[in-house]
């Protein structure tokens, strides 16, 4: 009788897995233990071993899929059996919970039959664009047009103040100024309803006005206004200037260009006196600039007494802006969110100690003469930390809501970088063990992690976590805790320090560390009576060996 292969939970933090490789297709013998498929989780790729026995008879998707924790993976049966009802049903059950869950999500609170009038679509309406990429309203600073006015695409229409500059906003309707959603120095949400730009009675202003206030109008990104890149190139950033020299570009004959413009002019060597501005009173504007056929002189427009020097080249660039947006993997996705409920759910404190290194670089050269495994400083910190915890076992612990959980077991998790991101693999009883021991397992560990071989219980059940980029010749710095510890302790390089000595000065090796504290579960002595202890040890190695 054929049965179904649902998609494991292949770590505590996995939700859906990704078919890395499939080890057998549709119509192959599968025997208990075969290895059927490669699965990357969010923290490691795994095989998954077949507990069937049969032939293979359906593939929940192919090669580069994703499947949901519990969808349906595989079915195994007898050959030439029909599978179409087992395929069914667990795709009717599936598609039942996403469309529960999907009305729970958008399922209104009650039922309306109120119209909806998307102003966002009217040719007359000009919504508060987006001028920067963190704008979330805009202030009016002055309106360079009034209602009733005529207005010509290309017309400054008024300067908006973001949140990271005022801006001069150019019309791009060509109308009557028909109303306009806010005084000077009164405020706009982007996409809020800024002025109606059209023919005098041809459109229904009221009914707009209403829709906009009432919030009953839907507004789609991008529709309403121009792209951010066509605004950029339509605007320009007005210099905070007093008001002497705002009127000195305004009045007494004096030109009227705006700010981009004058850039532009500046950069292409043009005389603005030679130029006839089409804008709003003869105002020079952009258009005007890129739309000259006069020659071109090398000084700057008049009235800049500043000119560049003749032997530096006009810059020109030899690249275009751009981006790659790269999707983030499973494992990138599920570090994000973890790391994110780390730091603003746990109220973290930090304890930062200098340790003098010179003993444990003396030790370890000793060490390594003896040892049938290269032994590195961080392997002498994991057994100094191991050691510690097992004198404070307060520290030891994990917060769960509304009890502290201490363990009796000591489990060092120690952060390795690779290509997605970082992963923890766990050395286990680490204050039972060896320094040999610890190093032959941490090298083995880290291997594997870097390949994505790793088991689940080889990165689970951390106690304490290590995060050391004292190779990457880093001081010193914080590091985020890794959930379900207490606290995480952040590792610098070892450097040479000049020191006073009883017989002079000399040099002496420190390294700076920073523990990373969860103060729910751990208190500001608690962490520093463990750092004393953490301290002596690798100040003083042989007592890690006693």
């Amino acid at each position: 009788m054929a049965e179904v292969i649902l998609m494991p939970r292949l770590s505590d933090t996995m939700t859906e897995g990704v078919i890395a490789a499939w080890h057998k297709k549709v119509g192959d013998n599968v025997k208990k233990g075969d290895v059927l498929a490669e699965i990357e989780t969010d923290k490691a790729t795994l095989e998954l071993e077949s507990y069937k026995e049969g032939t293979l008879l359906y593939l929940g998707t192919e090669k580069g899929g994703k499947l949901q924790v519990n969808d349906l993976l595989a079915i195994v049966g007898n050959k030439g059996e029909d599978v179409s009802s087992l395929i069914k049903g667990k795709g009717e059950m599936m598609s039942s919970k996403k469309q529960e869950a999907s009305k729970k999500q958008t399922a209104p609170p009650q039922q309306t039959t109120t119209a909806v009038m998307d102003i966002s679509k009217i040719d007359e309406v000009v919504l508060m664009p987006r001028l920067s990429d963190t704008m979330t309203e805009g202030v009016i600073a002055s309106w360079h047009k009034k209602v009733g006015d005529m207005v010509k695409k290309g017309d400054v229409l008024a300067e908006i103040e973001t949140d990271k500059a005022t801006l001069e906003l150019e019309s791009y309707k060509t109308g009557k100024l028909l109303y306009v959603g806010a005084n000077n120095g009164e405020k706009i949400a982007v996409n809020g309803l800024l002025c109606i730009i059209g023919e005098e009675g041809k459109v229904d202003i009221n009914a707009i006005v209403n829709a906009a206030k009432t919030g009953t109008h839907s507004v789609q990104a991008g529709l309403s206004t121009p792209p951010l890149q066509e605004i950029h190139q339509t605007t320009s950033i007005v210099e905070q200037s007093s008001a002497g020299d705002l009127q000195s570009e305004s009045e007494n004959g004096r030109l009227k260009v705006s700010p981009l413009a004058k850039k532009l002019a500046r950069e292409k060597g043009i005389d603005l006196s030679k130029i006839h501005g089409s804008g709003d009173g003869g105002r020079i504007i952009k258009a005007d600039i890129d739309n000259y056929k006069g020659v071109v002189s090398g000084s700057q427009f008049t009235g800049t007494t500043a000119t560049a020097p003749a032997s530096v080249p006009q810059f020109v660039a030899t690249d275009k802006e751009g981006y790659t947006d790269i999707p983030n993997s499973q494992m990138r996705g599920v570090i994000a969110k973890r790391l994110a409920e780390s730091k603003f759910s746990a109220p973290h404190f930090y304890l930062t100690m200098e340790i003098n290194m010179d003993n444990a670089i003396t030790a370890r050269a000793q060490l390594n003469e003896l040892s049938p495994v290269k032994i590195s400083f961080n392997d002498m910190v994991v057994k100094a930390v191991a050691l510690a915890l097992r004198q404070h076992p307060a520290v030891n612990a994990s917060w769960l809501g509304d009890k502290i959980r201490r363990y009796h077991h000591i489990h060092i998790g120690i952060a390795v970088a690779i290509e997605d991101g970082l992963i923890v693999p766990v050395v286990r009883f680490a204050d039972q063990k060896t320094l040999p021991q610890i190093a032959a397992e941490s090298k083995e560990l880290s291997s594997r992690a870097r390949t994505k071989k790793l088991q689940p219980n080889e990165f689970t059940g951390n106690t304490f976590t290590i995060s050391n980029l004292g190779m990457m010749d880093i001081d010193e710095f914080t590091a985020i805790i890794n959930p379900p510890d207490s606290c995480i302790m952040a590792v610098g390089k070892i450097k040479e320090v000049v020191v006073k000595k009883p017989d002079g000065f000399g040099v002496s090796n420190f390294m700076k560390i920073t523990m990373s504290c969860d103060h729910r579960s751990v208190d500001g002595a608690t962490g520093a009576a463990f750092l004393q202890t953490f301290k002596k040890y690798l100040e003083n190695p042989i007592a890690m060996l006693l």
